[in-house]
């Protein structure tokens, strides 16, 4: 690989995906809840070319991390499926 392979492939593997500012944002918070968190907020891209899931902390929500819907969809899968029981085991309220 050539030096400037090098260099654009570094350029690529830390570039920042855009992060459309109509998204509609949904709260993972109980729905009475009035307490402004930190809470996990999500959001679907839309339309046919855009397959990306946002995520970001209320917190912080400039800071969005991003995944495709099939990761996403097999995560959901498993947490139902329990695979992640474990990272909550000692946990007050669970």
């Amino acid at each position: 690989m050539t030096e400037k392979q090098t260099k654009k492939q570094t350029a690529t593997q830390i570039e920042t995906p855009r992060v459309p500012t109509d998204l509609d944002w949904t709260r993972a918070a109980p729905e009475d809840e009035q307490d402004p968190g930190p809470w996990i907020e999500i959001a679907f891209g839309e339309g046919d070319n855009d397959d990306a899931v946002y995520l970001r902390e209320t917190s912080d929500p400039d800071n969005v991390v991003t995944t495709t819907r099939k990761k996403w969809d097999a995560f959901v899968l498993g947490v139902q499926a329990g695979e992640f029981d474990h990272f909550v085991e000692g946990v007050e309220g669970v």
